[in-house]
């Protein structure tokens, strides 16, 4: 070594684990405050499907069992005043760790809250972004440190191994992502034209999804080939040098930034980009932040007790492992896996620290929406108008993200499809006809203020966003043919 040469030191991550629970606090707060608002209509005592009901139904059917299947602190208090609890406390707890207040005790809590939740919601919350922010939750527990107050001297690095688990499940969502496209047989994604069809076709549309859905066949094609680059390319610069990971962060950021620009996916896209983080280390987030704010972090490694180094290994190697399994049942399917294997999955699956991830596997060409009225004399019907899908053809799609309205997004599954397939359309449609405040509260209009309608019904409609002619001439944003009937009219037995 000569007198000029510095000694290479191993990247530091104390500030890219202070950036990251920042984030994933505010992305808590997010899902914790937007659940606050439509627990009680989805699954209170008085919503769609009532969580007491259910609990007691598994109980019927699991014995002491359904305890471990379906974990949650409902078990002990499933009152409205329990599941609003739940929600605001993950809310303050969210704002503690946003303060560095006990970070390791507010995200092992946060974890637990919203997987009570998670199964609570039951249909109303079975979205991978769901499973995301628990799989994400569960591996900031590993990462936070473990003070009361916030600390005012110098924090030190984390493990390496707790940042690759964060990469490792950023590489699983993203390549995952591309590689169901390709194996799903669908020819949208085979020939580059899906985005011809995304952005009408998509839950919840933004204003800008409709200028998109209007560009020329080879933009769309570029822009699928693009993305098939960021899901399948730039997952493997993870595992490469600094730079390579920088560019990797830099592509998946961009993608998402996109998405969220013309569709309305709650926070999926900002959890996305959380995880981008750790790819960053402490050298190059010091070019970005303020002095100020990167004096108090240092560059030196924390050196973790014998015992914690082995537990934590033990972990990551469990959740490297059950990661791993998840990636291969998009390919293999379970049965090609060997029975002890799938006990251990099958054992730890309720916790939900590992999950199986690919968005949009197929296109959906079409655009089904159903259209739910109601009727006095089943005669003549009257609308009920949705807070955010799309319904009235003048009204423009909204920007609602990061906030998900789920049952508007539910509504969407299931005009995919029969009733049959979406059995809770039958208790929405009891819940209209009874008149509950928690469920009319869910929408944007009720047209039977006095006294819920005699009847209801369900009429299914094709809807497409209209081209730019159409909208100069009409102002609308949408046309619709009528496809049939989806619900026929029904009224409460007597």
């Amino acid at each position: 070594m000569t007198a000029g040469d510095v000694p290479m030191r191993p990247p530091t991550n104390s500030l890219t684990r202070w950036l990251f629970l920042r984030a994933l606090a505010i992305i808590y707060f997010i899902a914790f405050a937007s659940l606050a608002a439509q627990i009680l209509g989805l699954v209170g005592s008085g919503g769609i499907l009532p969580i007491r009901d259910t609990l007691q139904t598994l109980q019927n059917y699991y014995g002491p069992q359904a305890y471990n299947l379906f974990p949650s602190l409902v078990w002990w208090n499933a009152s409205d005043g329990g599941l609003l609890f739940l929600t605001h406390a993950g809310m303050i707890l969210s704002v503690l760790l946003l303060l560095d207040i006990a970070p390791l005790f507010s995200a092992a809590l946060l974890w637990g809250l919203y997987l009570s939740l998670v199964t609570a919601g039951q249909i109303f919350l079975r979205y991978q972004w769901d499973l995301l922010l628990l799989e994400t939750g569960f591996l900031a527990i590993l990462l936070a440190p473990p003070h009361i107050v916030p600390r005012r001297s110098a924090q030190r690095s984390p493990s390496p191994l707790n940042i690759w688990l964060l990469r490792w499940l950023l590489f699983r969502l993203m390549f995952s992502s591309g590689v169901v496209k390709l194996t799903s047989g669908d020819p949208t994604w085979a020939n580059l034209t899906a985005l011809t069809y995304h952005y009408t076709t998509q839950p919840l549309p933004t204003p800008l999804a409709w200028f998109m859905h209007q560009l020329p066949l080879p933009f769309q094609q570029a822009s699928a080939a693009f993305m098939f680059g960021v899901e399948l390319i730039l997952p493997l610069f993870i595992f490469g040098p600094r730079r390579l990971r920088w560019i990797a962060a830099a592509g998946i950021a961009a993608l998402q930034v996109l998405i969220a620009l013309t569709g309305n996916y709650t926070f999926f896209n900002l959890l996305a980009l959380a995880l981008c983080i750790p790819l960053l280390d402490d050298a190059f987030l010091r070019r970005l932040l303020p002095g100020v704010l990167t004096a108090r972090f240092d560059s030196t490694p924390v050196r973790l007790p014998a015992y914690r180094r082995a537990l934590l290994g033990l972990v990551a190697a469990l959740v490297f492992a059950l990661g791993g399994i998840q990636m291969l049942y998009r390919v293999i399917g379970r049965t090609g896996l060997p029975e002890p294997v799938l006990n251990v999955v099958n054992f730890l699956a309720p916790l939900r620290i590992a999950n199986s991830y690919g968005l949009f596997a197929v296109m959906t060409t079409t655009r089904p929406e159903i259209l739910v009225e109601g009727s006095n004399d089943g005669q003549t019907w009257q609308a009920y108008r949705f807070k955010d899908k799309p319904g009235d053809l003048q009204r423009p799609p909204p920007w609602v993200a990061p906030h998900q309205p789920r049952l508007d997004w539910q509504m969407w599954f299931a005009a995919l499809g029969p009733p049959s397939q979406s059995p809770w359309f039958s208790a929405f449609v009891q819940r209209l006809l009874e008149g509950k405040p928690d469920v009319l509260a869910l929408l944007e209009t009720n047209p039977f203020p006095d006294a819920p309608p005699r009847y209801v019904r369900a009429q299914l409609y094709d809807y497409q966003f209209t081209t730019m002619e159409e909208r100069s001439q009409t102002g609308a944003w949408w046309t619709r043919q009528l496809i049939g009937e989806y619900v026929p009219a029904t009224a409460l037995a007597r």
